[in-house]
């Protein structure tokens, strides 16, 4: 099994910055994409951002050059620096990573989320 938890979430004000950290534990051989999501309230759930193994990244629109992805193989570790942040950025931010467990099964993990809240 493999186990992703989110970290960092918090009230800030627009404007402001947060770096949300997401950690993935258990069984791992490797993980390839890790991506970042996020579900404001009464929205759809939508991509925010996505790295691959090899330190590719993309983003959404919304996000371009306010946000920045990055990762740390040796910890199985992703982050998502925030800086500018809009009242519109207010969400439940969840990390995702397509993990290889220890069994060679291959499955893509969900985190459970934590909320970043900013305020105007």
């Amino acid at each position: 099994q493999v186990q992703l938890v989110e970290s960092g979430g918090g009230l800030v004000q627009a404007g402001g910055a947060l770096r949300l950290a997401c950690a993935a534990s258990g069984s791992i051989l490797s993980i390839n994409a890790m991506c970042w999501y996020r579900q404001a309230p009464g929205k759809q759930r939508e991509l925010v951002a996505t790295i691959t193994r090899g330190g590719s990244t993309n983003y959404a629109d919304s996000v371009k050059g306010r946000f920045t992805i990055s990762r740390d193989n040796a910890k199985n570790t992703v982050y998502l620096q925030m800086n500018s942040l809009k009242p519109e950025d207010t969400a439940v931010y969840y990390c995702t990573g397509k993990a290889q467990t220890t069994t060679l099964d291959i499955m893509l993990y969900w985190g459970k989320g934590t909320l970043v809240t900013v305020s105007s």
